[in-house]
């Protein structure tokens, strides 16, 4: 006997579906999968006729969710939404849900891992140990902590999350957003142009939007100091990757520590990749048993609430059920 709901789970990144299969069979749906690296001609050939489609980093285009015209919610396996046309599911009175607060420490935590790996020294000195170099000079001479700037790009939980490892440190917080609100943490809130001024290490935690596509761009760098570090465990085309490799190659900026891309994966080959001022880290940010968990089963739960036709949490497009 066949199930009364079919979910299409477009890609993942960890072993299996027994999670999200666990928590649907309990609504009678039945997981089905696109194969690894599916293009958007087997996504629609696989969406055709599911009852909800579920995807971690795929494109869910226009296309794709025409494929399925009994489609009751498009759910995002993680937090932004750039890989799903929001707009024509919204068009279709289609909501679609995402889970933001799933992988704050572990974003957190991993941003400052990286900054620590770059201020001191870690990265550089694994390198060169690994090749044989025991050599305190040969790195620059560390700042103190306490004496750096950090200045958060993107003041959402994640970005609070960081302000306050950062302040843990001694750091001076700085921030920026587009509303100007602290959201209650006493951060020193500055515009953006203030902020890649003033900044030993600028970390970026905004979403991906027409607004901030490539908001670090060859005039973002010629205004950092030339000190100054990037950290990057948001979206890859946040950056243009082209401005940041010319200030990078002309010393206009310190370095930058990188877990996103734009494409994902880059291209190793760059010689972009072997400038040991460059700290690399395969979109790892996000992973962590826990986390993992959280989000399976919080994703999963709201696509098994609205397909029998209750409401449920993180819809990003409220306006479909006016």
């Amino acid at each position: 006997m066949s199930a009364k709901f079919r979910v299409l789970i477009t890609d993942r990144a960890w072993p299996d579906c027994e999670v999200e299969k666990k928590e649907l069979s309990l609504v009678d749906a039945e997981v089905i999968e696109a194969p690894p690296g599916a293009d958007e001609q087997t996504l629609i050939q696989f969406a055709t006729g599911v009852d909800a489609i579920a995807t971690c980093w795929a494109s869910v285009t226009k296309a794709v969710i025409a494929a399925a015209p009994d489609c009751k919610t498009i759910a995002r396996l993680g937090i932004g939404l750039d890989n799903i046309d929001v707009e024509y599911a919204t068009s279709l009175k289609i909501p679609v849900t995402n889970v933001p607060d799933y992988c704050i420490p572990e974003v957190a935590d991993h941003t400052i891992a990286l900054m620590l790996a770059r201020l001191r020294n870690v990265a550089f000195f694994h390198i060169q140990t690994k090749q044989g170099i025991y050599e305190l000079s040969s790195a620059p001479l560390p700042r103190r902590l306490s004496a750096l700037t950090i200045g958060v790009f993107g003041f959402g939980l994640t970005g609070q999350a960081v302000a306050q490892r950062a302040r843990a440190f001694g750091m001076n917080v700085i921030a920026t957003n587009t509303s100007g609100n602290d959201y209650g943490t006493g951060t020193t809130m500055v515009p953006f142009t203030e902020l890649i001024q003033q900044s030993d290490v600028i970390s970026i935690h905004a979403p991906l939007t027409d607004a901030t596509l490539h908001q670090f761009d060859a005039k973002a760098f010629s205004q950092m100091k030339p000190t100054a570090f990037l950290i990057n465990t948001s979206r890859g085309a946040l950056i243009d990757f082209a401005a940041l490799k010319t200030a990078l190659q002309n010393n206009t900026i310190a370095g930058a520590a990188l877990d996103v891309f734009d494409p994902e994966p880059p291209d190793l080959n760059d010689p972009f990749f072997k400038d040991e001022r460059v700290i690399v880290t395969p979109h790892a940010a996000f992973i962590s048993k826990e986390s993992l968990d959280e989000l399976r089963q919080q994703a999963a739960r709201q696509i098994a609430e609205i397909l029998v036709g209750n409401q449920t949490t993180n819809v990003v497009n409220p306006v479909v059920f006016e």
